[in-house]
């Protein structure tokens, strides 16, 4: 049988393709999970029983001093995210937050939706509030949580470019919706994604959060959890998050 020139070249380079074929290495496996989606930390990937309680401060200041004694009672450290207003507004809170050992974390300037601004605005954003942080106590802070929990690819970027570990969470109390202090701890203690490394989401001045502080915390221990605040919940160095915001070592 004779094979005319075109099809021994034809056969040869099926035949090359086939050996190739069979030694692609493993490593060029790319997961379909990849995303070019940058992501906060929603929670955090470990072993030990701990949760991080944080609270976000935007408006009012009346109940502050009251979840600072409850916190002091159950020797608690958590983390305060502040507007610049709220920093202008309430200094002595400010500076008795700090004088009580909890982190000092970054709200913005202004409670903007973040995705809505330019990026010279997002970094004043942040950097205002920051150098009103710094003179007013000295403190560096590095936890941003963006207003309204918005952020895209840009304000991710921006916050890790100005030295910030950009936070969500994945437990919501509800307290904003003022439904009660029954429903912030049950909402909170039986949350379908409370878990070791959860971040818990509070606000200062909402109407209930402050007497139903008491009794979450107690419910928590009683779960077995440690609560620390997010700046020793985190990982600082070699770390990566998967596509649900959780933070791996």
């Amino acid at each position: 049988m004779r094979f005319n020139k075109q099809c021994i070249l034809w056969l040869s380079a099926l035949a090359i393709l086939f050996c190739m074929s069979l030694y692609i290495p493993s490593s060029t496996f790319v997961s379909s999970q990849t995303s070019d989606r940058l992501l906060p930390i929603y929670c955090v990937e470990t072993d030990s029983k701990v949760v991080a309680l944080s609270f976000d401060a935007a408006w009012g200041n009346e109940d502050t001093r009251k979840i600072l004694e409850i916190l002091k009672k159950h020797n608690v450290k958590v983390t305060f995210f502040m507007t610049g207003g709220w920093v202008s507004a309430y200094p002595d809170d400010v500076k008795a937050i700090a004088a009580d050992g909890h982190d000092l974390g970054n709200h913005s300037e202004n409670h903007k939706h973040m995705t809505q601004i330019s990026e010279s605005e997002c970094k004043d954003e942040l950097m205002k509030v920051h150098e009103k942080v710094k003179e007013l106590t000295g403190v560096e802070m590095c936890l941003f949580r963006p207003p309204y929990g918005d952020y895209n690819n840009q304000v991710v970027t921006i916050a890790r470019e100005n030295g910030y570990f950009p936070i969500q969470w994945d437990v919501d109390s509800l307290d904003w919706k003022d439904y009660g202090v029954e429903n912030i701890k049950n909402t909170v203690l039986n949350h379908k994604h409370l878990g070791n490394g959860s971040i818990i989401l509070c606000h200062n001045g909402a109407k209930f959060t402050a007497e139903a502080l008491d009794s979450l915390i107690t419910g928590l221990k009683e779960k077995g959890y440690e609560l620390v605040p997010i700046s020793q919940l985190i990982y600082k160095d070699t770390y990566n998050i998967n596509h649900e915001g959780r933070q791996l070592k």
